[in-house]
């Protein structure tokens, strides 16, 4: 057993059980251990929590990065939805545990491993050339909506009868032409930018 051990224990608890349940107590008894010996491996409950997100977010990056290679615009978007929504779904638990959660410094893995994953996110807003002044919010926004919409399914919060899946392609539709109509502002804003003088 090792700290790597122990944190994958506590991340497939976290996802039957709910990470709010997650306790030391139940990992060592998953492990078939007493509680005492998680502690040569980790530090407690907060230090186990921390090591889940971190493989959560590596976790997830990989997916994402996976879902959406050799694809651009529209279908790249599609691919990062689908796959941000998917892993939430099947991880509930270990997603949890990345809610609220900041690196401590530069020096901090959790600052490498969102560092990772956001590069597939940033990746897809590429395809569709938006002015670099609005490239940060973009993602913010691609994060909020998906993170949303995800959070909100596995919480039963979609009450309506309409089609919860039809509602996620409506969004990925939408979040779609709202990039395009921002690109071809900021082209057009190229375009109309003044020439430097020839001299």
């Amino acid at each position: 057993m090792d700290a790597a051990a122990v944190t994958e224990a506590g991340a497939a608890l976290a996802d039957e059980i709910g990470f709010a349940q997650l306790s030391m107590s139940l990992v060592a008894e998953r492990l078939g251990v007493r509680t005492p010996s998680l502690y040569k491996h980790v530090e407690g409950l907060a230090d186990l929590t921390r090591r889940i997100c971190i493989l959560t977010v590596t976790e997830l990056g990989e997916a994402v990065r996976d879902a959406t290679q050799g694809r651009a615009r529209r279908d790249a978007l599609e691919g990062a939805a689908r796959a941000l929504r998917g892993y939430v779904k099947q991880h509930p638990g270990r997603y949890a545990t990345t809610v609220g959660v900041r690196p401590t410094g530069p020096d901090d893995p959790l600052a490498a491993a969102l560092e990772r994953a956001l590069t597939p996110l940033s990746a897809v807003l590429l395809g569709y050339r938006l002015d670099p002044a609005e490239e940060t919010h973009a993602v913010r926004m691609l994060r909020s909506m998906l993170h949303g919409f995800a959070t909100l399914e596995i919480s039963d919060g979609f009450q309506m009868s309409t089609s919860v899946n039809t509602s996620f392609t409506w969004m990925i539709d939408f979040i779609d032409q709202g990039l395009k109509a921002a690109a071809e502002d900021a082209a057009v804003g190229r375009e109309v930018l003044p020439q430097s003088p020839q001299l």
